[in-house]
């Protein structure tokens, strides 16, 4: 059986850790049960093992072709999509009246970590659809819905997001795309270019429907003046829609998508169909794009894991010098793994996947009840919290998970810089994500810019709430005492530098942000401690009540241990800066480099 991520980990994540039957609480979610949950991890599983895992090294070497105007894929890619169309995965989380299977997100989260982990190329393409046919039957007319949703459904035809543009990549609001009204009510002449688009044209489908970001001819200038259009590859009466593949980006990783640059009405003759209303189309987007943010997050984590789990396994099998104590050369090699800095690189990896895996479910966990809330005062609360967390729970697993794969690699040794190990692709599809869905840096004005003080700082509150309760639970047990005080101590110490640095914004925005980034790295810093304390805790209760699970439960507290150690202290400088006067990126002059 392929290593790829730890079907153990993942049940402890969400039915020890994070309670995810508590949903079940719901009259949405009634229907399903502990082991209809379990059920649908092990299908997914299965889909991964037989389908995805063996041509993840394939669709790396094989990468997708423009030949004659037609993007060719992996051949296995096809059936593979269809399968995903079957099996209902692509619109699993929606309603039964609509076909879906009305699972939680945060099942869904958990599958898709699964085939990310198997195959990060192979599995975007059902994502995306889902994503695209959310927009669509969440904003469009019943027409468009019932003209386009269903063959995406069933993996017939393609979804994708279509925002970025060669002269406005994350500056949507300079995005030129022109939909010009025909005739037609609700039909735009649109034109165009788009760059980078995920999966956006490919042979395993029959047609490709691009969820597309326009200007409507005279609209106002900037973000108030984007609309949303559904534009097809191919019309609904098989001709085609004047949307063309200009080539494909040859990719550091990640090679088995294409990532397209389309060319839009060249000739005139492209249609675009308006989803809502006109001049809404950023704020639809971003219930895709913030969906998404949390699924580049969990992208991430499947790599990291994928990775961490292969360099555990060399370590384990792998015999190199001997313990540093033993002087004796006759004595035979040992295991890597009993080598302290070994152990040190390992606990790196531990540490990051299943932290990120614990902070990203429970993130779905608050996405699915937030849904399903209908106390105004406690919706509002949980909206606050988790728009807080969007921009860590996206970029901490990002940024972190190419530290992680790089220490795979290290691990290795001269082993893992070749391509007779996954790890260098695991490291070269990581880099990917603190790019995908805003970059890092635009997370970090996100946090500190907006999310920090939406609602008088609701969201700031809530997650210190989160922080006391899992405090007030640590503290009474002997074992998690001290983690629990390094922990409280770092808290404290980054919310007095939060302070410092909101004080800030009497020298103007400039200086106030000038740090944002850090301040994210921070923030997610934080968040780790947090979140491996609340996994010390169960995995301590587990084995107070006699586990017979020790080995995996005192990993936990031990990785908790290591977190607060190893990770938390950087905090240390990034708060000291936060004090600091001295501002070099802002005074530092072009002509200087």
């Amino acid at each position: 059986m392929a290593t790829f991520y730890s079907k153990r980990d993942l049940h402890f994540q969400l039915f020890e850790n994070q309670n995810c039957l508590e949903l079940l609480q719901y009259p949405y979610f009634s229907d399903h049960s502990k082991e209809t949950f379990a059920l649908v991890l092990d299908a997914v599983a299965q889909i991964a093992e037989k389908s995805l895992y063996p041509i993840f090294k394939e669709m790396d070497r094989q990468e997708p072709q423009l030949e004659n105007g037609i993007v060719k894929v992996h051949p296995e890619m096809r059936a593979i999509i269809r399968q995903f169309g079957a099996d209902g995965w692509i619109n699993a989380i929606f309603p039964y009246e609509e076909g879906g299977q009305q699972l939680p997100w945060t099942l869904h989260l958990s599958a898709g970590f699964i085939l990310q982990a198997a195959n990060y190329s192979a599995s975007v393409f059902p994502f995306l659809t889902t994503g695209a046919a959310n927009l669509i039957r969440t904003f469009g007319s019943y027409d468009l819905r019932d003209a386009y949703t269903p063959k995406m459904y069933t993996g017939e035809w393609q979804g994708t997001m279509a925002l970025t543009e060669p002269d406005a990549g994350s500056s949507l609001s300079d995005l030129t795309t022109l939909a010009v009204p025909t005739s037609k009510e609700g039909v735009y002449s649109i034109r165009g270019q788009k760059i980078y688009i995920s999966a956006g044209d490919h042979d395993a489908c029959d047609n490709v429907i691009h969820l597309m970001l326009a200007r409507i001819e005279g609209a106002p200038a900037g973000t108030k003046g984007i609309s949303l259009f559904v534009v097809p590859k191919i019309r609904l009466d098989g001709t085609p829609n004047d949307v063309l593949t200009q080539g494909i980006y040859h990719k550091m990783g990640y090679k088995g998508a294409p990532i397209v640059h389309l060319m839009i009405g060249s000739e005139s003759a492209c249609e675009g169909y308006l989803v809502g209303e006109a001049h809404q189309g950023l704020k639809y987007m971003f219930q895709m794009m913030n969906e998404a943010r949390l699924g580049i997050g969990m992208n991430a984590t499947a790599i990291a894991t994928a990775a961490y789990q292969t360099s555990l396994a060399y370590a384990k099998v792998r015999p190199q010098g001997r313990n540093i104590s033993d002087k004796e050369p006759n004595r035979p090699q040992v295991p890597i793994i009993q080598h302290a800095d070994v152990k040190r690189m390992l606990l790196f990896q531990k540490s990051i996947s299943e932290g990120s895996l614990a902070l990203l479910i429970f993130c779905g966990l608050l996405g699915d009840k937030l849904s399903q809330e209908s106390e105004l005062q406690k919706k509002a609360e949980m909206e606050a919290l988790l728009d807080l967390l969007i921009p860590i729970a996206k970029s901490y697993p990002s940024e972190m998970g190419v530290q992680s794969t790089s220490m795979a690699i290290q691990v290795l040794g001269g082993a893992g810089y070749t391509t007779d190990f996954p790890v260098e692709q695991y490291y070269r599809e990581a880099r990917i994500h603190p790019i995908h869905e805003g970059t890092t840096g635009i997370h970090g004005l996100d946090l500190l810019g907006r999310k920090m003080l939406l609602h008088e700082g609701l969201g700031w509150k809530m997650l210190q709430k989160e922080f006391q309760s899992t405090l007030k639970e640590a503290k009474p047990l002997p074992e998690l005492s001290e983690i629990a005080l390094i922990f409280e101590k770092y808290a404290q110490e980054f919310a007095s530098g939060t302070a410092q640095l909101l004080f800030k914004r009497n020298q103007g925005p400039e200086y106030y942000l000038a740090d944002a980034t850090l301040y994210l790295e921070g923030a997610g810093l934080l968040c780790m401690g947090w979140i491996w304390l609340k996994q010390a805790i169960t995995a301590q209760k587990a084995l107070d009540m006699g586990s017979k699970e020790q080995d995996f439960h005192l990993g936990k507290i031990e990785t908790a241990r290591y977190t607060v150690a190893y990770e938390l202290v950087k905090l240390k400088g990034i708060v000291e800066r936060f004090e600091s006067t001295n501002y070099p990126t802002l005074t530092m002059k072009t002509d200087w480099f």
